[in-house]
């Protein structure tokens, strides 16, 4: 069975930091790309962070961008995103997807329907 596990959130103060693993287990996440999401109580979910199937090319939206950052150990079949300097708007449940298509290279996902394989997700409370 295909499957993505999530680990890692849970409840820090503001400024706090916090590493997330995605982990998968029925199918090699090299190559696919990996996409990071979250959604916020009353927001709809939104796209956050992206990895390339080769780990070249990476992608931040402008809410994380310089204090996310997101990686792989294909040898461990994981994917991280290391989170810093943590603002209560970072408060959601975070996903993890991979792709659909194994790429194998450079390439990003551009749209949500690319990704086919979804975790049940991780809360991340940021809260003093």
């Amino acid at each position: 069975q295909l499957q993505l596990v999530e680990s890692g959130g849970g409840l820090v103060q503001p400024g706090g930091s916090l590493r997330l693993s995605c982990t998968a287990s029925g199918f090699t996440l090299d190559p696919h790309a990996i996409g990071w999401f979250r959604r916020a109580p009353g927001k709809e979910r939104e796209g956050i962070s992206s990895i390339s199937g080769n780990g070249g090319s990476t992608w931040y939206a402008d809410s994380v961008k310089g204090r996310f950052t997101v990686s792989r150990d294909d040898a461990k079949n994981t994917v991280y995103l290391q989170m810093i300097s943590l603002k209560p708007e970072d408060t959601a449940v975070y996903y993890c997807a991979a792709s659909r298509r194994p790429y194998g290279s450079g390439y990003i996902p551009v749209s949500v329907d690319e990704y086919g394989y979804w975790g049940q997700g991780t809360q991340v409370t940021v809260s003093s």
